[in-house]
């Protein structure tokens, strides 16, 4: 699963926004709880010091001519202070309970596990007693657990807004990228006069968009060098062949053989050279002149053209196959399909075109081995046992047919031999698929004779 950079920056944001509010709120539990406990534990000695300073005062101020004052006569005003007659401390025996307090104060009672206590150990005439004091740990227990509870509360509502506000933010810096990919999308070689929108924000977004604009005029002034040098290598090409098939034709009288050799030379440098500029000028991406076709007008026409004389052409044509795209092109596909296998056929061809969009031309030849069904759609490329029956062939011819359906969106393919025919052809089979405006069903097998 592949996320996407928005919701990746999204989800790196929240935990880590959760992690660091985590450890926050656990540390921040941790201090109060600690303060808190250390500010009872504070005012508990505060109070027991307190208790210690006036017993010890009331024993040193007694008047010499009255009793000393005694363990007995002094009552702690505060519940949360006992005075524990003892004689030591920490012996470890049982203290005599001599406390006059009240309340939670009173003798025998414990403190218990819910408060914070200090003891001073004070000497009054009746002997060492020790003064104890403590203070409630609940208050501080109740601000732990709201501090708690709001932290449980909060920290999901939290977590939502940092998701909700990384999400927002991360589109509407992303919302740029997302402008120049599918202007970029948009932009072929027939509309490279078109730039990708630079966002005014100035940083990196902008920066690449800008990169890109350059790196399109770049390529819009190499594809303009493309379509002149097209243009001045047909001139240059044609004009001289031209002028050389003038003049063998003129000087057919004096010398007939070798004018025709000459000519048929001429013939196969004019194709070479028409083939190369029309490859030149698909890899340049040029808009075809695009209009509805009839595919199967286009493919009688092409199969009634004169070629071999042993070859019979056989057509099965279904009506209203319409197509949209050029017809000239269209007609050099069909072509050269056929042509392909008329050169290869031994008596038959059967050009078939059907629904929705599909051409398909066999021969009786010795077929296309499976593992060269690719490699003969490369340009100038020629199975090695046609080289020496194959007179006039280029190597060029499916490679521009293949482009040509390409160009319209289509598909040229070699496939296993199509029996339909009743055995007819069992060479090779090339079907080409193109996108369909309307498509007939019926179909017509006609023998256009031998050409």
């Amino acid at each position: 699963m592949h996320w996407s950079v928005r919701l990746r920056a999204t989800v790196v944001a929240t935990v880590t926004v959760a992690l660091a509010l985590g450890t926050v709120g656990l540390v921040l539990v941790l201090m109060l709880k600690g303060s808190l406990e250390s500010g009872a534990s504070q005012e508990a000695a505060r109070r027991a010091d307190e208790a210690a300073v006036t017993l010890a005062q009331g024993s040193e101020g007694a008047d010499p001519g009255q009793p000393a004052l005694t363990v007995t006569a002094f009552t702690p005003a505060d519940p949360d202070v006992r005075v524990v007659g003892t004689a030591t401390l920490d012996a470890g025996a049982p203290a005599r309970s001599l406390s006059f307090g009240t309340g939670a104060g009173a003798a025998g009672q414990a403190w218990g596990s819910g408060y914070a206590t200090a003891q001073r150990l004070v000497t009054t005439s009746a002997g060492p007693v020790a003064v104890s004091a403590r203070v409630s740990l609940g208050p501080a227990r109740a601000a732990l657990t709201m501090l708690r509870e709001l932290l449980l509360a909060g920290l999901p509502v939290l977590l939502l807004l940092v998701a909700g506000l990384t999400w927002l933010l991360t589109g509407r810096a992303l919302a740029p990228v997302s402008g120049i990919r599918a202007t970029f999308a948009d932009i072929t070689a027939t509309d490279l006069h078109r730039r990708v929108p630079v966002p005014r924000s100035g940083d990196e977004i902008a920066r690449l968009a800008r990169t890109m604009n350059a790196t399109l005029d770049r390529l819009e002034r190499a594809v303009e060098r493309h379509k002149r040098f097209v243009a001045d290598a047909a001139h240059e090409l044609r004009s001289p062949l031209a002028i050389l098939r003038t003049r063998l034709e003129l000087g057919r009288c004096e010398s007939r053989g070798l004018v025709e050799e000459s000519l048929t030379d001429v013939d196969r440098l004019q194709n070479l050279a028409a083939d190369l500029l029309l490859l030149a000028r698909l890899d340049a991406g040029e808009p075809l002149r695009t209009d509805e076709v009839d595919l199967g007008e286009v493919a009688a026409e092409e199969a009634l053209r004169p070629r071999r004389e042993d070859v019979q052409v056989a057509l099965d044509i279904a009506p209203d196959v319409v197509v949209a795209g050029s017809a000239a092109h269209l007609r050099r596909m069909v072509g050269n399909l056929v042509d392909n296998a008329v050169r290869h056929a031994e008596s038959t061809v059967v050009v078939r075109v059907s629904a929705p969009a599909t051409v398909q031309v066999s021969d009786d030849g010795p077929g296309i081995p499976a593992e060269h069904r690719e490699s003969v759609f490369d340009r100038f490329t020629r199975l090695d046992e046609t080289r020496a029956r194959d007179g006039g062939g280029s190597g060029l011819g499916l490679a521009i047919a293949r482009d040509i359906a390409h160009a319209h969106g289509g598909t040229l393919t070699a496939v296993e031999p199509d029996h339909r025919t009743g055995g007819a052809v069992t060479g090779a089979c090339l079907l080409a698929e193109l996108p369909s405006v309307r498509g007939g069903q019926a179909r017509t097998l006609v023998a256009v004779g031998a050409k």
